[in-house]
């Protein structure tokens, strides 16, 4: 972005400093760490005041800083627009920069699962035709959506934004900020139980981002999901449903999995082949999902092949990597939930393995009253002829262990509570060889990563 201080001063409504007219801001930012020169620097409360940084913030380059209305004075020179709620700013300053200085078209991504992959899938289609941009790693939430908005360049002509929420009416106020062309949901699961109580619940919630869908846009959904289409008939504006029931108006067919790819066919396109580099039949309805925005985008079927052959996984999602001693490692340490859980152990539980299959699972957070029930009901997915040993740390993940005690032999399952990572590092350090497979899946809370790191840097002898 570019914008004189004094542009922004009158966006937000406010007084600017004298020579605003001549101070250039080039970018937005709330963390010193990453600051730029010309920045505007955005004084978030957090853990701490963002108001403490202001003077770091002068001294890295900023061009200037907001300042809440009635914060006590701080120590630094730096030109500052006083508003009423930093936050609330930054939000207004984003919808203007959207609407008024580059107005791009607009995909708006959300669910349960698999939001961050068909994220990255549909920037990928729609880059062979458009200068695209998209959210960058987790900015999914009332600071990281409007921080992506201003993160586009004058030239951007499609920004792919994923929305995330965890309490109602977050949807809402980001659809409304973005006002998308296309709004896609991806699959209603157990995620933030917790603070819903039910998956009906979450199904209005996600539905939400259809409520600043402009009148003219498309709604693109999980057809395979009878809460989505039970509440899409209340959605006015155009509608596409996609996963592989026959009855959606695209489908996969013929698909065939592999450790590190999945192929696929669809009836739309017979003498098109597919393949995606990233396992699981749950990622073929999120490519589906990138196909349709595609092809109402105009994006020829050919370049939508080449584009999902192709395209690159945001950071910390599933994906192979290789262990110290050689072993193969399928990493998964981003986030947990039951549905995402199971068809990652299904998929796991078939790859070829001339060690044996070892899962490393954590707590899967944020499942409220239904927590010991839904870690339980993993047991179904966990078969010792498959999945040979068991490692699982956490507390909540204490009901899962008991549902393995009689299935799984003595020592082939390992139970270790919250607090004693260190001791499940050493341990499955001494047991896992070069021949073995190993799941690691947890909720980012869990920190699963530690182990990840464990297994890839550690010195065995």
């Amino acid at each position: 972005m570019k914008m004189t201080l004094e542009e922004i001063a009158g966006v937000l409504n406010v007084t600017a400093p004298a020579g605003s007219d001549h101070i250039a801001v080039t970018g937005v930012c709330f963390d010193t760490r990453k600051l730029r020169a010309g920045d505007l620097f955005v004084p978030l409360q957090g853990s701490r005041d963002g108001h403490e940084f202001i003077e770091l913030a002068q001294q890295k380059g900023a061009a200037a800083s907001l300042f809440a209305e009635g914060h006590a004075p701080v120590n630094a020179s730096l030109p500052m627009l006083t508003v009423a709620d930093p936050l609330t700013a930054l939000q207004d300053l984003a919808r203007y920069y959207l609407m008024l200085k580059v107005n791009p078209k607009v995909v708006a991504v959300t669910g349960s699962n698999g939001k961050t992959t068909t994220k990255d899938m549909t920037a990928a289609v729609l880059a062979t035709q458009y200068h695209v941009v998209k959210t960058q790693d987790n900015f999914n939430n009332e600071i990281g959506v409007p921080m992506t908005i201003l993160s586009m360049e004058p030239n951007t002509e499609v920004l792919v934004v994923e929305m995330g929420m965890d309490r109602p009416g977050q949807l809402e106020f980001l659809s409304k900020l973005a006002e998308p062309d296309v709004a896609v949901i991806t699959m209603i699961g157990e995620a933030h139980i917790e603070f819903f109580k039910t998956r009906d619940k979450i199904a209005d919630a996600k539905m939400e981002i259809t409520h600043g869908l402009k009148e003219d846009g498309l709604f693109v959904y999980n057809g395979d999901e009878p809460l989505l289409k039970e509440r899409a008939a209340d959605v006015d504006q155009e509608q596409k449903t996609f996963g592989l029931d026959p009855e959606n108006d695209l489908y996969a067919k013929n698909i065939e999995a592999h450790q590190t790819s999945t192929e696929f066919d669809l009836s739309r396109w017979p003498d098109l082949h597919f393949e995606i580099p990233v396992m699981g039949e749950y990622n073929v309805t999120n490519a589906l999902a990138a196909i349709l925005v595609g092809r109402r985008f105009h994006v020829k079927p050919e370049a939508i092949q080449r584009a999902l052959k192709n395209f690159q996984l945001t950071g910390n999602r599933t994906q192979w990597l290789r262990g110290d001693s050689g072993e193969q490692i399928l990493s998964d340490v981003y986030n947990a939930n039951p549905t995402a859980t199971k068809a990652v152990l299904n998929d796991f539980a078939e790859f070829p393995a001339t060690g044996e299959r070892i899962a490393v699972l954590g707590d899967m957070l944020e499942l409220g009253d239904a927590s010991a029930e839904l870690h339980a009901s993993l047991a179904d997915s966990l078969d010792p002829a498959k999945v040979q040993e068991v490692y699982l740390y956490g507390d909540e993940i204490a009901a899962l262990r008991d549902a393995l005690q009689d299935k799984y032999p003595e020592g082939k399952l390992h139970y270790f509570p919250f607090g004693s990572q260190a001791q499940l590092i050493k341990q499955l350090l001494d047991r896992v060889n070069s021949t073995d497979l190993v799941l690691l899946k947890g909720s980012h809370g869990m920190h699963l990563e530690n182990v990840l790191t464990a297994l890839q840097e550690a010195d065995r002898g």
